[in-house]
This record gives structure tokens, C-alpha cells and sequence, in this order.
């Protein structure tokens, strides 16, 4: 092993077996995302400063919510992957498409999923669309760092070949003798922790009183992350490199931010909601 460079920690990818009943850090990372954004949430819609007066989604409404977003995250993920990096050996294997265990999903299928999800909700509903894809949006990075730490922990996704001398470089089990950089490490930093502190601050700000800014935000600074975080991701195999070097991450993400931004600007030509203190209240 070259010096410095570390030898990648033996984890084991199941967190608790009992008997025949596995399971595995990747979906303690989705349920661990789910819980904690939905406790965020909620506490974000209690704010009646953040959004100018009382929230325009109720808790019961958000409750609610969550079985159609988890169903939406799971579809949208799944199918995303099947059609974005694997479609000939689905096509060939079409069984294992049900076979989530075995690992596959894919952010933008999953993004897809959740404004579905949303869009489909607040038309039964009749909430603002844009209003709740604000609130879904300011908690996502919580499932995208987590998500990105049980990458980690199967010792998937890793990077690409990194210089020997680069101090935190490690040797992955399944990536070969080189050193690599632990990608996942630097999209759960990017997408997960500063993604998450930037809306945080943002939504102190005041951004919740103007619908669509987080939620153009987010989608925005992710897909930003994302590019730059696959300048160190080794591509999946079975697509490598595409066009120019880039990667399917990156082609995907790229219309992110365009459409992002037309969402930040509309959103910002929008009137602000008023404040309690502006409708004359106490």
C-alpha cells in the first residue's frame, strides 16, 4: 500500500441481523432521512416567522404527506436508475427491477418521484404547489447526507484514482489497488451538509415567504454539487465516460440548473408574503 494512503475500514453494510432479517445501512439512511426530515419539517411550518404569518400547509396535512413522498422517493428512484444507467440488463432481466435489495437508485429518478409526489398531493389537497416543494426541498439534504454515508459504508460509488500523496486517498475492496478519493464523502459535504446549511440560512432570511425560492434553490446549488462532486466519482461501469468526458451525473444535472434558476427568478419577482406586523396584526 502506498504511504499515506488509507486502507478503506471494514464495515459491515448489514446494521442488524436477526435471524433471516437483515437489515442494512442503506435503509436505515432512507428511513434515518425520512424521520428526521419529517421532524424538521414540522418544525419549520410551526414557525409562524418564517412564513410571514401561519404556514400555508398544516401538520396533519404534512403526516399526510409523508406516505406520498416515501412511495415517490422509492419509484421515482428506482425507475430512474433502471432507465437513466441500466435499461439493457433490466430489459434483459426485468425481474430484478423489483429487487431493491440488491441495491440501485438513482437522486434524479428520485427527484422526479418526490415533484410528482408533491404535485399530485396538493392538487387532492388543494395546497400550494410551490409552498410545499419549498418544505420538501429545505430537508432533503438530510436523506442526500445519509444517503451518501451508507454509499460510503458498502464501499460503493467510490472515486477516482487519486495521487498516492493525497492524504486521506483510500484503497476501496472492490475498486482495485489504486488510492481513490472517497467521493462519497465530498457529495455528502457538498449535497448534504453545506446544500442543508445554505437553505437553513436562506430560510432564516426570509426565503419561505417567497414560494419557489427554495426549492429553485435547492435544485440549483445540488445539481452544482453534483457536477463538481463527479470530477472525483468513478462513472458506474456499465456507462463510463459519455460524451466530452462527462459523466451521466452531470448530463442530468445540467437541466437542473437551468430550471432551478428560472425558479429563483420567478420567485423573486414574486411578492413577498406579508409579515404579521404588514396585515396590522399584534
Amino acid at each position: 500500500m502506498p504511504f499515506l494512503t488509507i486502507a478503506f475500514p471494514a464495515f459491515n453494510p448489514i446494521a442488524i441481523s436477526i435471524g433471516p432479517i437483515a437489515i442494512r445501512w442503506y435503509a436505515l439512511a432512507y428511513i434515518g432521512g425520512i424521520v428526521l426530515g419529517w421532524i424538521y419539517a414540522r418544525a419549520l411550518l410551526k414557525n409562524k416567522e418564517l412564513w410571514g404569518g401561519p404556514a400555508p400547509i398544516t401538520l396533519l396535512q404534512l403526516d399526510d404527506f409523508i406516505l406520498w413522498v416515501t412511495i415517490g422517493i422509492i419509484l421515482g428512484g428506482r425507475t430512474g436508475y433502471v432507465l437513466f444507467y441500466n435499461l439493457p440488463f433490466f430489459f434483459s432481466h426485468p425481474a430484478e427491477i423489483f429487487e431493491l435489495w440488491k441495491g440501485g437508485m438513482s437522486f434524479h429518478g428520485g427527484f422526479l418521484g418526490c415533484v410528482a409526489a408533491v404535485i399530485l398531493f396538493c392538487r387532492k389537497n388543494n395546497l400550494p404547489i410551490l409552498s410545499l416543494g419549498d418544505i420538501t426541498t429545505a430537508v432533503g439534504p438530510i436523506g442526500l447526507f445519509l444517503g451518501r454515508l451508507a454509499n460510503f459504508v458498502n464501499g460503493e460509488l467510490w472515486g477516482r484514482p487519486a495521487d498516492p500523496s493525497l492524504p486521506w486517498a483510500m484503497i476501496f475492496p472492490t475498486g482495485g489497488p489504486l488510492p481513490r478519493h472517497p467521493s462519497q464523502l465530498y457529495e455528502a459535504t457538498m449535497e448534504g451538509l453545506l446544500l442543508f446549511t445554505l437553505l437553513a440560512v436562506m430560510i432564516r432570511m426570509g426565503a419561505l415567504k417567497r414560494p419557489g425560492l427554495i426549492l429553485g434553490s435547492f435544485i440549483t446549488f445540488y445539481a452544482v454539487a453534483r457536477i463538481i462532486g463527479e470530477h472525483f466519482r468513478e462513472p458506474d461501469p456499465q456507462l463510463g465516460f459519455l460524451w466530452g468526458g462527462l459523466t451521466m451525473g452531470m448530463l442530468l444535472s445540467v437541466p437542473m440548473i437551468f430550471a432551478g434558476a428560472i425558479i429563483i427568478v420567478a420567485a423573486w419577482r414574486r411578492k413577498a408574503r406579508p409579515t404579521s406586523s404588514d396585515q396590522g396584526g399584534p
